[in-house]
């Protein structure tokens, strides 16, 4: 036989496309021709590849040799193609039986000595692989971040030399047996570590039963940082999709994922410095950025007004619609950014503005230009603006007597499944007409919100967030209908609108 096919996966955003890899052997000059739109590491696999077949004792075929990667406007990177392609020389050249690659996919980076190294996307392959009903033969290393994909049916091996003495029928690779994944809370930092704060802690409890997002001013020490690591623990277990969909994400990453970390919520802080592709995604080979990376998770950032205005601003599309696009010449993807926004910043440059007298020497226009670096679009999108002064201290030499994380997040909890009963999602991310519909106050609270949006200045979105947040309280309380109590909280936690 001179011809052999088999398949595989390329990624592309979360999307994970059948790759058709064709083996061809022909007369002429000895020659090893990749086709199909390869990037360069997938070019390498020719050395790769002639390497770990001769090290392996087989016989690498003195012919014309043409390796065509399917559909061709596809384009195809890393080097998980360099199992396939061994495979399909060997089957191409009669060393290897065909007649059961149709049964398969395979994926797989050889090394020199024919060993199978880790791929990256593992999990996003699995997934899709299952719709069409083939085992997936895979590096070991990959095999437990494969096979978290429930009824997945999953090879590994860990050599070049195991998968072929499976299609010939001479030692079969056994299928992963999936560890069974831990049911109970991962443990997160307690909220109850964090002295004073009173109403910082409410606003947490808040944010994470409605899903909103939270910007905290306050000094330097105050706790914010320790507020924000914190505030995980209060959000609700993930759910078996949003757990998948997290740690397939995280298996996009640069980073890689780690099966310690499934049903972990993510929780990512990016330094300052960063730059808008680390933050959103990007590359010629597009990947997840920070936004995406936190999906289902929490998004911290620290020293708000440090970011670029820019940076900053490309939040703002993610925030709204919880996915981002990525556009390239030759390339598109998106990814799903349903991510929970927790920032952090000074009321100054020195951050002592209103804090500790007499330290603060910075003009007015030094704060209004510090405080403009934030756009008003952006902090208009930001539901809940609280400050969190500094302790005094008798709090801080007093035993810590709030709530625990678990005693919240029950009430979180509680909220949430309020919030699933009656319209199916978070309060956050209700629209226009169900703000209508479910977020409606009663006479007095209705009066007073009017009085805010005139007297603050408030823009539209400003007015329906309030009512959101407000919905979100009278949801933590148990009551059904937005009372004015309700709505006079929410409106303290705009405190940074302009008029």
């Amino acid at each position: 036989m001179s011809l052999a096919v088999l398949h595989s996966r390329a990624l592309a955003g979360m999307d994970a496309p059948e790759v058709t890899v064709e083996v061809h052997l022909s007369g002429g000059l000895p020659s090893f021709t990749i086709v199909g739109l390869p990037e360069a590491e997938v070019k390498e696999a020719r050395d790769r590849v002639r390497a770990a077949l001769i090290n392996a004792r087989f016989e690498f075929p003195a012919r014309r040799l043409t390796v065509n990667l399917a559909p061709a406007d596809l384009p195809k990177e890393s080097g998980r193609f360099d199992l396939p392609i061994a495979l399909g020389i060997l089957a191409a050249s009669g060393q290897l039986p065909a007649d059961r690659l149709e049964e398969y996919e395979f994926a797989g980076e050889l090394s020199l000595t024919g060993d199978l190294r880790p791929i990256r996307g593992a999990l996003a392959m699995t997934y899709t692989a299952l719709r069409c009903g083939r085992a997936f033969v895979l590096p070991r290393a990959s095999a437990a971040e494969a096979s978290l994909v429930r009824e997945a049916r999953i090879l590994p091996a860990r050599t070049l030399l195991e998968v072929c003495a499976h299609l010939a029928r001479r030692e079969n690779l056994q299928p992963y047996i999936a560890q069974a994944a831990a049911a109970a809370q991962p443990d997160y930092p307690d909220l109850a570590d964090v002295k004073g704060q009173a109403q910082a802690k409410r606003a947490l409890e808040i944010a994470a039963a409605g899903g909103h997002s939270l910007l905290m001013t306050g000094p330097p020490g105050s706790g914010k940082s320790m507020l924000a690591a914190r505030f995980p623990g209060l959000l609700p277990p993930m759910s078996d999709t949003e757990a998948l969909e997290s740690a397939a994400l995280q298996s996009l990453g640069s980073g890689g994922f780690r099966l310690e970390q499934f049903r972990r919520r993510p929780f990512r802080a990016p330094h300052h410095s960063a730059s808008s592709v680390a933050l959103v995604g990007g590359g010629s080979d597009p990947r997840p950025g920070e936004i995406s990376l936190a999906h289902r998770g929490v998004l911290f950032l620290d020293e708000l007004p440090e970011f670029e205005r820019r940076v900053l601003e490309t939040l703002r599309g993610p925030l709204e619609s919880g996915r981002v696009a990525i556009s390239r010449a030759a390339r598109q993807a998106e990814f799903p950014a349903r991510f929970q926004l927790v920032a952090a910043m000074n009321p100054c440059m020195c951050g002592y503005l209103g804090h500790y007298s007499g330290r603060c020497h910075c003009t007015p226009d030094q704060v209004l230009r510090y405080r403009s670096k934030i756009s008003g679009p952006l902090l208009d999108r930001i539901d809940i603006h609280i400050e969190v002064p500094a302790v005094p201290a008798e709090d801080l030499s007093r035993v810590s007597n709030g709530d625990v994380s678990s005693v919240i997040r029950a009430r979180v909890e509680q909220a949430r499944a309020k919030m699933i009963t009656r319209q199916a999602k978070e309060n956050a991310r209700l629209t226009t007409r169900e703000i209508d519909s479910h977020c409606a106050p009663d006479g007095k609270g209705a009066t007073l919100l009017m009085h805010a949006i005139s007297r603050l200045g408030l823009s539209a979105r400003a007015y329906h967030r309030i009512l959101k947040v407000a919905r979100t309280i009278a949801d933590v309380a148990g009551v059904e209908r937005v009372s004015a109590a309700h709505v006079a909280e929410a409106v303290q936690y705009r405190r940074f609108d302009r008029t």
